[in-house]
């Protein structure tokens, strides 16, 4: 674990962080323990493997260099400008050609190796950065490899037959990037999808990933003089604290895998007047989409009584932001990626073994239920050092953090490799996609907001 000051160590929780320890103590203990990964899949031959090995060992200089230069200038969603340059330029100095502002967003990016027939495997890069902390997510990481196993895959795209695609998404912590680009037909013709993402503890080839939507609630009420007349007010910031509590006395009564939190926005501009007007932004997740539809309900339900209980309008407004929905990851890929992983020296665990590891959400999910996916996590971080804080962000340019980028780089080109080379793989992998319940209306999903009834 990294080294904590007194202060941090008073304000973070102990119980929470010994609790993340024990799981990732167990999670090592089910590594050490776990028999070496199979698959009844041939895949590509291993001579064509080991020329992706190398091709990935040949870029190592170009690719670190790429993760280390995202890492010192970050850049918010839709904003990943540089970022994007970036990618263009390395994959110039391969001769191939990117396009940018690609499917309605202006720092998408989309480049091709192949002809456009055989398989079509698309390998997705991040590359956006959290406002005040950088790549805490680690995004750097998740482009220079997905970056490193398209280049891999352009030397051998030939001689499996295959399409690859490389997909730059924009905006996964703040705009739904990929469901954006997926309405503007980004997916179309793709037959899997392949990417990883950074994490601290274990290595997964899944997570619990939740589905996410956001509400924004506003309250109007009548102003007055707090003092000498508050009789004649009507008081909106009662109103979002009452939906505020009223939302945490929810919290007990909701599954395990249900989370709800959110900011009060506006609260009034004076302590002596009545505030007139008052806001909050909540943000709600669960593991399923029946779930989240009925706990969208629940919360519904809770801001309409506030607003009775003090006599204010209320307006709730969802999903400025598309939802994201849970991940559906493909186990027979999954597979694939876990017996290349193994290979490197590192062993994948299914998310099951470390529960509490990635219980966020990712717009990958949207991508997951229209076309076979995979997300693995690899760790480069100790437990206890959480996504999403600049200890993390400290991380994502570091040793371990390099060594992820080659791993990873490699283990997603040779499963998308595989995908392309073995057709009987590729039919378990559209079988399994398809009893999941095959490609989904994304759009039609959690489309009518929730109502009170």
């Amino acid at each position: 674990m990294m080294h904590r000051t007194h202060d941090q160590i008073l304000t973070a929780s102990r119980a929470g962080l010994a609790h993340l320890e024990r799981n990732a103590h167990s999670a090592a203990r089910a590594a050490a323990a776990a028999p070496a990964p199979t698959s009844p899949y041939k895949g590509a031959s291993e001579q064509l493997g080991a020329r992706i090995d190398a091709a990935v060992q040949e870029d190592a200089p170009e690719l670190l260099a790429l993760s280390h230069a995202l890492h010192e200038d970050p850049e918010p969603g839709f904003e990943e400008h540089r970022a994007a340059s970036r990618i263009v330029a390395l994959l110039g100095a391969r001769g191939i050609e990117a396009e940018v502002g690609v499917h309605g967003l202006p720092t998408a990016l989309r480049a091709q190796v192949g002809d456009g027939t055989g398989p079509t495997v698309a390998v997705l890069a991040e590359y956006d950065a959290l406002p005040g902390i950088g790549h805490g997510c680690g995004h750097n990481i998740i482009c220079a490899a997905g970056v490193g196993a398209f280049l891999a895959l352009s030397r051998v795209a030939e001689d499996i037959g295959a399409t690859v695609l490389l997909l730059g998404t924009p905006a996964e912590e703040n705009g739904t990037g990929k469901e954006l680009m997926a309405r503007a037909g980004a997916f179309d013709g793709v037959d899997a999808a392949v990417m990883v993402h950074p994490l601290a503890g274990a290595d997964l080839t899944d997570a619990p990933f939740l589905g996410l939507r956001e509400v924004v609630v506003e309250y109007t009420g009548l102003a007055a003089h707090a003092s000498a007349s508050p009789f004649m007010g009507v008081n909106a910031l009662d109103a979002v604290v009452a939906a505020y509590q009223g939302v945490s006395a929810l919290r007990q009564h909701i599954p395990p895998t249900d989370r709800v939190h959110g900011v009060i926005t506006e609260g009034g501009t004076r302590p002596n007047v009545v505030p007139e007007h008052a806001a909050a932004h909540f943000y709600l997740r669960a593991s399923t989409v029946e779930a989240l539809g009925e706990l969208s309900q629940r919360v519904q339900r809770v801001f309409e009584g506030a607003a009775a209980m003090t006599g204010t309008r209320v307006a709730v407004r969802w999903d400025d932001c598309p939802p994201c929905l849970p991940v559906r990851s493909n186990d027979a890929l999954a597979a694939r990626f876990a017996q290349h992983l193994r290979r490197r020296g590192r062993t994948a665990l299914p998310g099951s073994a470390a529960p509490d590891a990635a219980q966020g959400s990712t717009d990958l999910g949207n991508v997951s239920v229209r076309v076979p996916a995979i997300h693995p996590m690899l760790a480069i971080a100790p437990a206890g050092v959480a996504l999403h804080t600049v200890d993390f962000a400290a991380l994502v340019a570091g040793e371990a953090a390099d060594s992820t980028v080659l791993d990873a780089a490699a283990t997603l080109a040779r499963t998308a490799a595989d995908f392309a080379a073995d057709a009987e793989l590729r039919a378990a992998v559209a079988d399994e996609f398809a009893a999941a319940g095959g490609a989904l209306d994304v759009e039609k999903l959690l489309s009518t907001p929730p109502t009170s009834s």
